[in-house]
């Protein structure tokens, strides 16, 4: 009889540190799916500045339409992107996608804006003084976000790792996050906007 108790004792006490590791994990997963939807939030407002941004330009840079095709291709993949990991922030792929994505409309914004400088009327307008300067703050408002993104991200990978969340992490397929990260050198700096 004592025995069994012991037993017994043991499978309870291994059923509640398996519920507690699932629940953990749970929660930590639900953070950081959250914490993609804040960067979901300050990408969109990005991606809806840019059109605005844009067509501002296009009455002063009519000989540089290659210039305002790259930025409009470049924000229509960064939404298909967001769009894309928005559905399923924990698919490490769609991660990487908008990383790439959101890397290459800095770089196109950057020359838009490095373009700009050449055109004394279009950066004395004071539209686009207005919406250089939403972009800027929005951008500090993404960097934010990521970075919110990429703590939550780095905590729930280190609990599914760890001995022995790991082995429930496997049972219950709680599958690794992929950080949210720009991959080239020159694209990590967010363009400079100066009017």
């Amino acid at each position: 009889m004592p025995a069994l108790l012991v037993i017994l004792g043991i499978l309870i006490v291994l059923v509640l540190f398996v519920i507690g590791a699932y629940n953990k994990l749970v929660t930590l997963r639900n953070r950081f799916k959250n914490a993609f939807a804040q960067i979901e939030v300050q990408l969109k407002r990005r991606h809806d500045l840019i059109p605005n941004l844009v067509e501002t330009a296009k009455g002063y840079m009519k000989h540089e339409s290659g210039t305002l095709e790259a930025v409009v291709q470049a924000r229509n993949a960064a939404v298909s992107a967001t769009d894309l990991a928005a559905a399923d922030p924990s698919d490490p792929d769609a991660i990487q996608k908008l990383g790439k994505a959101e890397g290459s409309l800095t770089g196109a914004l950057g020359r838009l804006f490095a373009l700009a400088e050449a055109y004394p009327d279009l950066k004395a307008n004071q539209n686009m003084m207005q919406l250089s300067e939403e972009l800027t703050s929005t951008e500090n408002k993404v960097a934010f976000a990521r970075q919110a993104y990429n703590d939550s991200v780095m905590i729930y990978n280190t609990a599914r790792e760890v001995f022995p969340a790991v082995i429930i992490a496997n049972t219950f397929n709680f599958r690794e996050a992929q950080l949210f990260e720009i991959e080239e050198a020159s694209e990590r700096q967010a363009p400079k906007v100066s009017f």
